[in-house]
């Protein structure tokens, strides 16, 4: 119950930093100067495809707005050329019509304007529809442009929000919440409830899965509120470093439901004592606890950017991972000293001990900058990145996080 006040709470909170009001005001703004620029220039007395078009044009970030401004534009030149066909041949009958609808979901997939494809048959439907086929069908084309300009303009004057913050709260979250199990993970009740314990652990891991995929799309949209913003000066830098963190705490999330699988294995084997005795005990729950501090310490290094100091993160991690490490060593000794008293564990023992391996490598400082050099040679092999090289492998040495939102746009 806690965890779940606690998950909602962040959610709430994290909905409460969405700029709302200010995507409606930009949206709104976009729809009524279109409409009143479509009524100098279209001859319709309502000219109300524009101020739609600039509606579902001004989107969240200027990446999306010009992708989809492109889409948009594209679907109604279509439509409008199909309905032109149309009129010309065979005018406007029930089978006609049917027809219609027919060629233009077709021809809307063929041209890949994606989610306008119905948009297609929209406008074909709505040209075909009137008596001046021609008229209407180039006002019908004028009036998507002038929306699509018209939300281009808005977003350029009135530059959407950099959505950094909340895909750095969303990997926030998402490391509190591995971090938690991991200290969950070293409890142990006394009897068969560790069974029952173990599987409960186990739903929990496998729910981190759903987390990863909320977060993945909230990175996607910082990503593209990154591209193309006036207000950035090196948004690859900062996509490559959210981008590869995420994809390291996608993988410890995948070996941590393995782990939680090995214990409940444990459990299993050993339904009326203990899993391990008192000393192993401890050195296990020692592991877990420094893994889990690692885990957002992580978390606070990839977001340095707007959350936090990097260099101390660094610290921080580089610290508790070493820890981690003396008690993994020690946890290793006394796990091999239970496999010779119990043989028939050894193959469990073994295998929890190579996923522990497994999570504090992939944490490490040396793997996050060899996962971003590889990242960044990849970008490079295709396009320029010009100072971006020097700029990371700073940041790789930990001098080179910027400490918030307002450094974006320097």
């Amino acid at each position: 119950m806690p965890e779940m006040i606690s998950s909602f709470a962040t959610h709430v909170a994290r909905r409460r930093r969405e700029p709302v009001a200010v995507q409606a005001l930009r949206s709104t703004a976009a729809a009524v100067i279109s409409y009143v620029v479509a009524l100098q220039l279209s001859s319709e007395p309502s000219p109300l495809t524009a101020p739609l078009t600039a509606l579902l044009v001004v989107q969240v970030t200027l990446y999306s707005t010009l992708t989809t401004s492109i889409r948009r534009v594209n679907s109604v030149i279509v439509g409008v050329l199909i309905a032109i066909g149309f009129s010309v041949l065979v005018g406007l009958t029930w089978w006609s019509l049917g027809l219609l609808i027919l060629a233009s979901l077709v021809v809307g997939h063929l041209v890949r304007v994606d989610e306008f494809v119905p948009e297609v048959a929209i406008s074909a439907m709505l040209v075909l529809g009137v008596t001046q086929v021609a008229n209407t069908a180039w006002d019908r084309v004028l009036e998507t442009l002038i929306g699509a300009a018209v939300g281009l303009l808005v977003n350029l004057l009135l530059a959407p929000p950099l959505w950094v913050d909340s895909a750095g709260a969303a990997i926030t979250d998402l490391a509190t919440r591995m971090s938690r199990l991991l200290d969950h993970l070293g409890e142990e009740p006394p009897g068969p409830a560790k069974v029952e314990q173990a599987a409960a652990r186990l739903h929990e891991a496998r729910r981190l899965d759903n987390d990863i995929a909320q977060v993945d799309a909230a990175l996607r949209q910082a990503e593209d509120s990154l591209r193309l913003n006036p207000r950035v000066k090196e948004g690859l830098l900062f996509r490559l470093v959210l981008r590869t963190g995420l994809d390291t705490l996608e993988i410890c999330a995948v070996v941590l439901r393995v782990a939680c699988r090995t214990l409940t294995d444990l459990a299993k084997a050993r339904p009326d004592g203990p899993l391990f005795g008192p000393e192993t005990t401890s050195a296990l729950q020692q592991v877990l606890r420094h893994t889990a501090i690692a885990v957002e310490s992580f978390a606070q290094l990839i977001t340095a950017q707007v959350s936090a100091n990097a260099e101390e993160a660094e610290a921080r991690l580089t610290a508790e991972l070493t820890v981690a490490g003396a008690h993994r060593d020690r946890l290793a000794h006394l796990l091999l000293a239970d496999a010779r008293k119990d043989p028939a564990l050894w193959q469990l023992h073994g295998a929890l001990l190579a996923e522990i391996d497994r999570v504090l490598d992939e944490l490490g400082v040396d793997k996050r900058s060899q996962r971003l050099l590889e990242e960044l040679d990849h970008h490079t092999r295709t396009r320029p990145t010009g100072g971006l090289g020097g700029r990371l492998r700073g940041l790789l040495r930990g001098r080179g996080g910027v400490s918030d939102e307002s450094e974006l746009s320097n």
